[in-house]
């Protein structure tokens, strides 16, 4: 079992910046992505930012130049900054984690925690 713990959400005004962490344990031999989807009330869930490792970061064109997508070993954060009201969505923490040496990728979630952006 892999576990995915977000915290960093909140209430933010337009303009405002916040920083998202999400922390992985567990059952962890690697881990070959990590990164962040939003899903916005009767919308679809989207990728937001995405960091594999010794690779390319990959971000959303809606939040290119405003987000900014770091990792350190077991951690991933997003610093999201110039906020608009169209970013209020939850936000979830995903990895994929290779869980022994035969290097199978399994996908895992965060909870997800609420951002609210207010005009």
């Amino acid at each position: 079992q892999v576990q995915l713990v977000e915290s960093g959400g909140g209430l933010v005004q337009s303009g405002g910046s916040l920083r998202l962490p999400c922390a992985a344990s567990g059952s962890i031999f690697s881990i070959y992505l990590m990164g962040w989807y939003r899903q916005a009330p009767g919308k679809q869930r989207e990728l937001v930012a995405a960091i594999p490792s010794g690779g390319r970061t990959n971000y959303a064109d809606s939040v290119k130049g405003r987000f900014t997508i770091s990792r350190a070993k077991n951690m991933v954060h997003l610093q999201m900054s110039s906020l608009k009201p169209e970013d209020t969505a939850v936000y979830y923490c995903y990895a994929e984690v290779e869980v022994d040496s035969s290097l199978r990728r399994y996908a895992w979630w965060g909870q997800g925690t609420q951002v609210t952006v207010s005009t």
